[in-house]
Parts: C-alpha cells; sequence; structure tokens
C-alpha cells in the first residue's frame, strides 16, 4: 500500500505508543526470560534492548485471492466461467464499504483505533492483568495488531501445499502458548508500530476488513457481506455490519450458513442454528451494537431497531469449479488442467496448484460461444446413455493459423462425482489427452494422413501408382526387420479393406480417397512405419497416455490402431489449412496475475511442411469429399478437406478443415466391444453418425468464419511417374498377371489370339515393355494353339502357289502387278499375310507377284 500522509493525532499516538510500549515490553519479554525477577529494572532493561533489536519491516504479501476464469457471452463480453480458491474473498475499495461497517469493528474490537499508534496500552496492560491471572496471552490486540497476525498468518498459508502446513500457519501466528506465545505478542506490537508509520489508518483498517477471516471459506468483508445477507458491502445495514464484526472473535462459531448449529454446548446439543434464531451470534451482535451506541456511532433509536431486529441470513454461495461453467464444463477443467502443468504459471506442481486457488489470477480463454452452443446441438444426435454400450462421443474444433480452441464438447454430461462406468456423467474429457483429464482412442484411418504427408515429404507424387491389390506385403520396421504381412479381407490376421475391397493398382490420391487400407500398407512398402509414427510426433501428437508413438511400431499403425487424443489431431489438420505452419493447441488468450502483470503462455507457431506438402495434401483431401468423405458434405460453398476413420466399427472419427476451421468428431466406444454397425441412434447408425454432427460444426464455422480456396496442388508432387513395364512375353496368364501387378500395373486379358506356343502362353502385350506411366492398364492375349507360321515363298507364282497348298493352306490367290521390265511368266514377291505371320489354319493367302502382264492367272 502508499505511504499516505498520517494525522497528527496519529503521529503523536505512534510516539506515545512505542514510548509506551517500551514498559510493557519490558515486563513481558523480562517474564519470558526471566520469570523469577519479572519485575526488575534489569530485567526490563535488557528487554527493551531485545525489543529494538526485533524486526520491524513486515512484509505484505499479496491477499490469497480467487482465480477467475472468463469467457465470452454471445454479445462478446468476457464473464466468469468459474473460479477456484482456498479463500472466498472479494477484495473492496474504502468507499465501497459503508461506513457503518468501521463503526462496528472499531468500536467492538479497538475503540481508541484512531488516536493509538499501533498498540493500545490500557488495552495491553489490561489483558496482561489478565492473561497474568489466567493463564492465556489472548486479548488486548489493536486492530492494527490482528492486521499485522493476520498478515503474518495469509504470508505463511500462501506457502503452505498441505493442510498440516496450513494447521502449522495457524499454530504459529494464532495458538501462542507459554514464553513464546509472548515473545510473538510482543513482535507482534513491534511490527504494529512499524505499519502505524507506513500506512495512514484507513488502509489499515481496510486492509484488516479485507484480509480477516469471517468463518469457513470466507474471508473479508466483500465476499462475507455477499454470503451472509447477499447485498455488497456497501449496502450493509446497522444490525447486519454488527452481525458481521461480531464474527471476528470467534469466526467458525458465530457463522450463519449452517442452519443445524455452527457449534454445541457442553452436553452435545446443537447451538447457534436456526431453530435458535443463531443464539451465539445474536448475543455478539447485539454486544457490538451496544459498543456502537457507548461509542456514540449509533443513536438510541438505531440502536434499538437494530437490536429488535433477527438475524435474517441470505446464504449466497460462491460455487468453485468448473461445475459453474455450464455448457463448457470439459473445456473448463482443460483450462485448469493448463493452468496445473504449465510452467506459465509456477515453477512446480505445488506452485501452480497454489496459484490457482490463492494467486488471484484472471484467465481469458478462446472459447467462441456461438460455436460452442452449435456443437452441443450437433452432439446431442448422440445419447448421453445407453445400455448396450459405453458410447462416447466428442467435438473440438480450433482456429486455423493460431490454434485457438473455439470449441470443446461431448454427448456425456460433466459431473465432478465419478458415476462409474457407464455412468449418465463423467469426470472423462474425450477430447484430450490422459494428463489433460482424457486418454485418446484409436484414430483409424485420420491418421493416414501422415502417411500421406510422409510421404510427398519425402519426395513422391499422389499420382505415382502401386499395387495397391489385397495380397502380401513386406513392411520396414523400426529395429530394421521386415515384417510380412497380408493384406486380405479373411481374417485369420489379414488387414482387410472397408467392406472387402479387393483393392486395386492405383495411386496414392485414390489410395486416400477412398481410404484403401491395402494401398496405404503398399505406400508402407516404401516409406518405414516407423518414420510415420515420427512424424506425427514431429506434429504433436503423442499417444493419448502421453507416451511416444514410436516404442513399438507395426504395419498396423499406419492404418490408425493407437489411441490419439482428439485435440491433437485437430491442430494437425489445422496446420496442412494453414499451408504447413503448427499452431499448438490453446486455450488461454491472456492470463494476469494478482497485479495485473500479463502471464500469457507463450504459444509460437512453427513451420512443420513446406508449402508444396501442404497444398498438396490439401488438395488430395479435398478428394476424400467426394469418396469415403461423401456422407459430411456440407453444401455451403465454402472449400474444406477431411478424412474419415473406422477402427475395427469400435471407434469412428471425421476429421477436417477450411482455411479458417478445423474440425475433429469421435464417436466410439469409452471401453468395451460393442460394434458401432450393430446399433442406431437418432435415425443414424452409429458407425455412420459422425456424418451427422462433423458438417453441422463444421457447417457453423463456415458460416461465421468463413473459408478461401486452397492452394493449387504442388506440381512436382501431383506429377505422373513413368516406371518400368517388363515384358511378360512367354508367361502364362497367371504368371503374367502377378508380375504386372507386382510392378503397380493394373491387368485385363484379353481373347486369344493365334499362335503356334501352347495355348495359355502369352503372345502379345499393350502397351509393350519399357519406360511408360505407372499404374496404367496392361492388356494382354494369350495364344490359343492352333496358329500356324506363314512359309517364306520365292520363284514363278505357280511354284510358290503350289508350295502353300503343300503346307495346309487350302485358300491361296495371287495377286499380280504389272511390271515392264518383269518376265511374261511373273515372279514372286511376296505372300499377305507375310512370311512368318501366324495364322489359323485354312485361313486365305495372297501370292504377291509381278510380270509383263497380267491377264491370266497362272
Amino acid at each position: 500500500m502508499p505511504h499516505l500522509k498520517r494525522t497528527a493525532t496519529g503521529v503523536l499516538g505512534g510516539l506515545a505508543g512505542l514510548v509506551g510500549l517500551s514498559t510493557v515490553a519490558g515486563v513481558l519479554i523480562a517474564s519470558t526470560v526471566t520469570p523469577a525477577i519479572a519485575v526488575s529494572g534489569y530485567a526490563a532493561t535488557g528487554a527493551l534492548d531485545t525489543f529494538d533489536n526485533m524486526p520491524s519491516f513486515l512484509q505484505i504479501d499479496p491477499l490469497m485471492l480467487p482465480t477467475e476464469i472468463y469467457r465470452k457471452d454471445a454479445s462478446g463480453n468476457d464473464v466468469v466461467m468459474a473460479e477456484f480458491y482456498d479463500q472466498n474473498r472479494v477484495p473492496v475499495t474504502f468507499d465501497q464499504v459503508n461506513p457503518v461497517m468501521y463503526d462496528a469493528i472499531t468500536s467492538s474490537e479497538d475503540k481508541n483505533f484512531f488516536t493509538h499508534g499501533g498498540v493500545d496500552i490500557v488495552g495491553t496492560l489490561s489483558a496482561l492483568v489478565g492473561n497474568a491471572s489466567n493463564g492465556s496471552n489472548r486479548g488486548g490486540s489493536s486492530i492494527t495488531q490482528q492486521y499485522v497476525k493476520n498478515v503474518l498468518m495469509q504470508n505463511c498459508e500462501s506457502k503452505a501445499t498441505t493442510d498440516d502446513e496450513v494447521q502449522a500457519c495457524y499454530s504459529t501466528t494464532t495458538v501462542n502458548k507459554g514464553s513464546e506465545g509472548y515473545q510473538r505478542k510482543v513482535q507482534e506490537m513491534r511490527y504494529a508500530i512499524q505499519l502505524e508509520k507506513m500506512y495512514s489508518k484507513e488502509q489499515i483498517l481496510l486492509g484488516y476488513l479485507n484480509i480477516t477471516n469471517f468463518g469457513g471459506l470466507v474471508y473479508g468483508i466483500g465476499a462475507a457481506s455477499e454470503h451472509y445477507f447477499g447485498i455488497p458491502a456497501a449496502n450493509l445495514s446497522i444490525a447486519q455490519a454488527a452481525t458481521i464484526a461480531g464474527m471476528v472473535q470467534a469466526p467458525n462459531v458465530y457463522r450463519l450458513d449452517m442452519p443445524n448449529g455452527s457449534t454445541t454446548d457442553k452436553d452435545g446439543n446443537a447451538v447457534n442454528s436456526a431453530a435458535d434464531g443463531y443464539s451465539l451470534t445474536l448475543d455478539r451482535r447485539n454486544y457490538v451494537l451496544g459498543r456502537m451506541l457507548d461509542d456514540g456511532k449509533i443513536s438510541q433509536d438505531e440502536y434499538a431497531a437494530a437490536k429488535a431486529s433477527p438475524i435474517e441470513p441470505h446464504i449466497t454461495d460462491r460455487a468453485q469449479g468448473c461445475q459453474t461453467a455450464s455448457g463448457a464444463e470439459f473445456f473448463c477443467e482443460y483450462v485448469r488442467s493448463v493452468l496445473l502443468t504449465d510452467p506459465a504459471f509456477g515453477d512446480s506442481d505445488d506452485q501452480r496448484a497454489a496459484n490457482l486457488r490463492r494467486g488471484g489470477m484472471k484467465i481469458y480463454t478462446t472459447l467462441d460461444p456461438t460455436l460452442q452452443d452449435d456443437a452441443l446441438k450437433a452432439i446431442s444426435v448422440v445419447p448421453a446413455h445407453v445400455d448396450y454400450m459405453n458410447l462416447g462421443a466428442s467435438g473440438v474444433q480450433v482456429e486455423v493459423g493460431t490454434g485457438r480452441i473455439l470449441s470443446m464438447v461431448q454427448n456425456r454430461p460433466y459431473s465432478i462425482e465419478d458415476s462409474g462406468v457407464n455412468g449418465p456423467t463423467t469426470q472423462v474429457n474425450y477430447n484430450v489427452r490422459a494428463a489433460n483429464g482424457g486418454g485418446g482412442h484409436s484414430a483409424g484411418s485420420t491418421y493416414k494422413i501422415f502417411s500421406l504427408l510422409n510421404w510427398l515429404e519425402q519426395g513422391h507424387s499422389v499420382n505415382e501408382t502401386l499395387n495397391g491389390r489385397v495380397g502380401p506385403k513386406k513392411i520396414d520396421q523400426c529395429d530394421g526387420t521386415i515384417q510380412n504381412v497380408v493384406a486380405g479381407n479373411n481374417g485369420n490376421g489379414q488387414i482387410g479393406n472397408f467392406e472387402n475391397n479387393p483393392g486395386y493398382s492405383g495411386t496414392v490420391y485414390n489410395f486416400t480417397r477412398d481410404s484403401l487400407n491395402s494401398g496405404f500398407l503398399a505406400m508402407a512398402e516404401k516409406i518405414s512405419v516407423c518414420s510415420t509414427n515420427r512424424l506425427a510426433m514431429k506434429m504433436g501428437v503423442m499417444s493419448g497416455d502421453g507416451s511416444p508413438l514410436d516404442t513399438t511400431n507395426f504395419a498396423y499403425n499406419v492404418l490408425g490402431d493407437q489411441a490419439v487424443a482428439p485435440i491433437d489431431m485437430a491442430q494437425v489438420y489445422a496446420s496442412v489449412a494453414a499451408n504447413g505452419s503448427l499452431c499448438p493447441s490453446k486455450a488461454i488468450d491472456k492470463a494476469l496475475d494478482h497485479d495485473g502483470k500479463d502471464i500469457t503462455p507463450q504459444r509460437t507457431c512453427s513451420p512443420a511442411m513446406s508449402d508444396a506438402v501442404a497444398s498438396t495434401a490439401a488438395y488430395t483431401l479435398q478428394g476424400v469429399m467426394t469418396g469415403t468423405g461423401s456422407g459430411a458434405q456440407i453444401g455451403d460453398g465454402v472449400p474444406v478437406f477431411g478424412k474419415t476413420g473406422i477402427h475395427e466399427y469400435l471407434h469412428t472419427w471425421m476429421d477436417g478443415s477450411s482455411t479458417k476451421v478445423a474440425t475433429v468428431v469421435w464417436v466410439g466406444n469409452v471401453e468395451g466391444d460393442a460394434l458401432l454397425s450393430d446399433y442406431y441412434e437418432s435415425g443414424y447408425q452409429l458407425s455412420r453418425i459422425r456424418n451427422s454432427i462433423w458438417p453441422a460444426m463444421q457447417g457453423a464455422a463456415n458460416a461465421k468464419y468463413g473459408g478461401d480456396r486452397f492452394p493449387s496442388p504442388d506440381s512436382a508432387l501431383t506429377k505422373n511417374v513413368l516406371t518400368d513395364l517388363p515384358s511378360v512375353i512367354g508367361m502364362t496368364v497367371d504368371q503374367a498377371t502377378q508380375t504386372l501387378r507386382t510392378a503397380g500395373f493394373t491387368v485385363t486379358v484379353g481373347d486369344q489370339v493365334n499362335g503356334v506356343e501352347a495355348a495359355g502362353t502369352i503372345i502379345q502385350q499393350d502397351p509393350g515393355a519399357g519406360r511408360v506411366a505407372a499404374g496404367q492398364t496392361v492388356t494382354i492375349r494369350p495364344s490359343n494353339g492352333q496358329g500356324v507360321s506363314v512359309p517364306a515363298v520365292s520363284g514363278k507364282p505357280n511354284d510358290a502357289v503350289n508350295a502353300l497348298r503343300g503346307a495346309g493352306f487350302g485358300q491361296v490367290t495371287t495377286a499380280c502387278t504389272a511390271v515392264d521390265s518383269a518376265t511374261a511368266e511373273g515372279t514372286v514377291t511376296g505372300t499377305d499375310p507375310a512370311p512368318g505371320s501366324v495364322v489359323a489354319r485354312g485361313s486365305a493367302i495372297t501370292v504377291q507377284y509381278q510380270a509383263k502382264t497380267c491377264g491370266s492367272r497362272p
């Protein structure tokens, strides 16, 4: 508090107090050191030196204040969402308190407050005599001394981390016995005198009323007036002020929020209850009123009217905790978890926990009220509880380019109580990791985004063609070994495709569009599972329990078998939409400490991928919205991309984004093995109900934030890739088909053709072997085994005809060309079909010849 000018009376009182206190201190200290000579001049003189050597400066630490968490309302105003406190305190300024409260507290606790210099000598001597006779060392404390004691206790408690430590603070500052208690009393006096030199009477009085306890967790006049009477301190009546002033002597005895009695009598009967009119508090109030009358602070009529009035509390509880964050309880709990774990709010777990309950922080969150309300409506299609499975659903949205969490919802209501397995409420936040109150779920095919990004980062084109048919695949492991897996639809450990798709040789673009498991396993033959998992971790994704994703790697990982948190996946999809800028999810826009200093945790966006990779990934994921994601189309004209995911029909996902907002939806088993495909709710098969939630949430974001076109994909990452087409001439149909499919080509078997080779032998291939565009269709044609080769003939036409007929060709004709230089008999120039051609037996052959004159057929 600032050092304000003090009155002359205060200064003189302070000097007189210091002189007079020396004598009192001498007696008190001497009695603690040498009781046998307590009244001797020698002892008193020595005690004076001890008094003068005591510390005189009292550090007044900040008040223990509630931490307030704010959210925006529909009008954009900041409103308190939740509070956390060890002490319910509402600090007030001097003019925010009805002056009658100051009169009540000074009359009852320290009538000479405005004239003494920190210690009431007369009161102290009187207490000293009383204490000497009954063995107590309590009483006689001025308001300034009581303020000192409260400050010492507050300073101690603000550093305590356990209930035992809090109790120890009380013992060392309040329950003082024996010689140690006298010494503390004298130290209290020493501090009081110094405070009177530093602060005005008004400051000390207000400081006392803001710090002192009024029963239970109620501290300070602001909280006391609101808690017990439901009004601000400025509106307290005489009777109410006297009631509150009377509490300070025994706050937990005189409290009014225990209608069944705040204490018991010697027989164990409840006392000070609503039934007895709060008798103890009433007697104490009337005592305070009497003191106010004697001091001339109230008139006789005011005294009579106040004394005649009953005590009528209007208890107004100040709830704390996230149960007050209606409709955003799980988001609130996520914010609380950040306050308890982020180093910005303390250097240790204990310090962060203490700051949450005592630090007086003001936390302004990122939640968008419109999107939160729309998300709550969208998620409501999933019942909060069903008998046939432990059904969960959640949705989370983050702002692209900032990571700000705009909405966080789930189907099952929040409760601070554990309602058990598949109970009607839950404490678990389905959107976040275990460290933040959640746990994660198997991501299914939404995890394929990491294979896609890894593929692109390693320079591969999405138009590169692979053999995505079911069959054996060889996958590299992190330890360098090869895992042999089978992509198939026959069970027995095989990795199947959705709806038993046999797969195909095709492009990565199409694999992504169709979410083809066998296609992504083919990609994993070229990019290791290990590198894919590590890329996911580089982008901020870990297992739901916080463990690394690459501890044990299997081929199945590329298909999303590991449990991850939706909030982590949201920031990944948002990073693709942000041209590769990865922004860690954040729930806090601004955080201020008790002094208004900015302590907001810093969240820095950083490049996670190149523009080329991001734009090509966005282009590829847009294709999903015409494939497996077609059921989640919005139709509002805002460009979006997405990725579906199903893990064994136990978990389903829909992840996607516009250029402004990313949305992730999960529906699945919280635990258990009931299949979503077996049940329906709200007219949807549970395995497809995501197609109701995601469009509603993303559509609401599109309506408010809009969205731009995604950048065009990179030309190098979308180019058609040439590859070697092997020759299969001479192979059987099966051999040729397997060879071509292994090389990444689609195969069509054409009709049989005439061939001298054994029937079934491939004798034609189109296109032929060489460098061709990857993935195209190759047509192969086998021999029918019925072909014959046309022999070469020469000489005279008649001889050639006879030779062909002798070779078995029954239909032989001739074709003459007149040439002046030719002979009259003619000379054979060739045949049609040409020599060496394979034709069916009995095929017509034409002998071609030249003659001087073509008048007659040979």
